[in-house]
């Protein structure tokens, strides 16, 4: 059984896996240092506010008289955080170690809290623009993009309009959602399958991860790009803000994150624009805020029947994953967990931690408010049922018998012991079976003792 997994890091954590040169230069910018301040830990807030103004190191024994009782493990999560963001420079001494703002960090910070700060770009006039969309309208546009990107992981034909997404996103399909082979339709990887049942806001992180990954092979610096990201999550939802006012590289990024229902491009009477959604201003949230996380739709029964509230075609073809659909109404979808369809989750790299996971997150309000939410009995059975397959391994494997005599059995038994490659043997009948991948060595053995 498959045993892939993969993982969405937020921002903050691949801002720490940047090089301590491309930091300091991302520190110059006094909303990336709001961004970071954001993002870290209370007590870590709490430590950066209290040394903002003071410019000599603190001791570690300084900073810990700023704790209760009880914040010890807080404290070190704290530290190791903001020593991961190059927030905090350790200087060690031979007594004690003492820590010291990141001086870039640290004056831009103070410029920002003093001043507010301004962003690159304005929204532009209104008398310069087309109608602008209503909140109402920009949300409803970035979850039928948001959905159309899905959609086109499941069935490329249940996009509800055709789209042609850019080579930039098409490659972080195939980089590790889909494969293609020739002359086949794309298909999921195993990978694509655990994607498809992860939260919103982790599946966003893990597009942008991956897209930015592939920018950098295409030589556009990584920093760049992170940095016009962060900048990006202080616009205004709903302000329409010129394209002109972007760089290259910036205005190609800019229509790949129309594709994802991040900003919606609008011509205006004059010039182009683009306007940020939710799903762009809550770039900066860390990945567990449940503020952003959708009103649940699936209600399951202790018969294993499931009903899902919603007219949704990327509900049901996610639903198809782990489930047997029965029939779909205009807004209702009704299924059925079953060994057959749960067993076809299993073998496309779904565990059922994830399934469950998933049901739990996407409970119906009637029945997220009980606990739990989903029946035991059915969450219990989902992981028997998996632990089923995990029942037998299956091992590629050579068996061996007709011996010409007992010491050239025993030598080949213990040689395949000797490599860590002998599965069984029957040592009355002189029989074996050994991992096929001795089998060479184990021919060779055996042609150097019939010599």
């Amino acid at each position: 059984m498959p045993q892939v997994k993969i993982i969405a890091k937020n921002f903050m954590d691949m801002v720490a896996s940047l090089p301590a040169i491309k930091l300091d230069l991302l520190y110059r910018n006094q909303f990336i240092c709001e961004a970071i301040l954001r993002s870290l830990p209370p007590l870590a807030k709490k430590y950066v506010l209290q040394m903002l103004y003071i410019d000599i190191p603190i001791t570690s024994k300084s900073l810990q008289e700023w704790l209760l009782a009880d914040g010890s493990s807080k404290h070190k999560v704290a530290i190791d955080r903001l020593i991961q963001l190059r927030v905090f420079e350790v200087i060690d001494r031979k007594k004690e170690t003492t820590y010291k703002l990141n001086s870039t960090f640290q004056t831009n910070l103070r410029k920002h809290m003093i001043s507010g700060g301004i962003l690159p770009r304005e929204p532009m006039p209104q008398s310069v623009t087309a109608r602008l969309p209503t909140s109402e309208e920009l949300d409803a546009y970035a979850h039928e993009q948001w959905e159309c990107f899905l959609l086109q992981l499941t069935s490329s034909g249940q996009a509800e309009k055709s789209t042609s997404f850019s080579d930039s996103m098409m490659r972080i399909f195939q980089r590790g959602l889909l494969r293609q082979r020739d002359k086949e339709a794309p298909r999921l990887t195993e990978s694509g399958f655990q994607f498809l049942l992860m939260d919103t806001n982790a599946q966003l992180w893990y597009i942008i991860r991956e897209y930015i990954s592939n920018s950098e092979e295409q030589g556009v610096d990584q920093a760049d790009l992170i940095a016009f990201l962060l900048e990006l999550s202080f616009h205004t939802p709903g302000e329409a803000y010129s394209l002109d006012t972007l760089t290259d590289d910036q205005t190609t990024m800019i229509k790949d994150l129309a594709d994802l229902g991040l900003v919606k491009l609008q011509k205006g009477r004059k010039e182009s624009s683009f306007i940020p959604t939710k799903l762009a201003t809550n770039l900066s949230v860390s990945l567990t805020d449940s503020s952003s996380r959708k009103q649940g739709f699936v209600v399951v029964e202790t018969n294993f029947r499931m009903y899902a509230y919603s007219s949704s075609k990327l509900h049901c073809e996610i639903l198809r994953l782990f489930a047997r659909v029965e029939y779909q109404l205009p807004n209702l979808i009704v299924g059925a967990i079953t060994k057959e369809s749960l067993y076809n989750a299993f073998e496309n790299g779904i565990t059922a931690e994830q399934i469950v996971t998933f049901l739990q997150q996407n409970a119906h309000p009637r029945v997220a408010e009980k606990l739990p939410s989903v029946p035991e009995n059915v969450t219990d059975q989902i992981r028997l049922w998996e632990t089923d397959l995990n029942r037998v391994e299956m091992t590629p494997a050579h068996f061996y018998d007709e011996f010409p005599s007992r010491d050239v059995f025993e030598a080949a038994s213990d040689f395949a012991r000797m490599h860590n490659g002998l599965l069984w043997e029957d040592a009355k009948k002189m029989r074996m079976v050994v991992k096929a991948e001795i089998h060479m060595l184990m021919r060779e053995h055996l042609r150097g003792q019939n010599k």
